[in-house]
């Protein structure tokens, strides 16, 4: 099993990025995905959540309006467009399969929005 995520880097502020998390091994289109994120000294935050199918999405209030979560099924991935970053947006970016009481995370890819 494993989860990749890719996309993450150095964007000024008020600039955009999308995160990719590419899931194999499992039956993708069967779990929930979710992003999280960790800043240096916090905890880790909920960032945003989609369905297994894709119909349903919910996001952190720190994001909500500027981020959008995104799935492909046929592609085994799951998407996090991300815009209107923030300093504060800076972390370790996670995704997170889960169905039922089975979970599966990824190794993590960074996002520093710095001037």
């Amino acid at each position: 099993v494993q989860l990749v995520e890719s996309g993450g880097g150095l964007v000024q502020p008020g600039g955009s990025l999308r995160l990719s998390c590419a899931g194999s091994g499992f039956t993708f289109s069967s779990y929930g995905m979710r992003w999280y994120r960790q800043a240096p000294g916090k905890e880790r935050e909920l960032v945003a959540g989609i369905s297994s199918t894709g119909d349903s999405t919910n996001y952190g209030d720190s994001v909500k309006g500027r981020f959008t979560i995104s799935r492909d099924n046929a592609k085994n991935t799951v998407f996090l467009q991300m815009t209107s970053l923030k300093p504060e947006d800076t972390a370790v970016y996670y995704c997170r399969a889960r169905r039922v009481d089975t979970m599966y995370w990824g190794q993590g890819t960074q996002v520093t929005v710095s001037s």
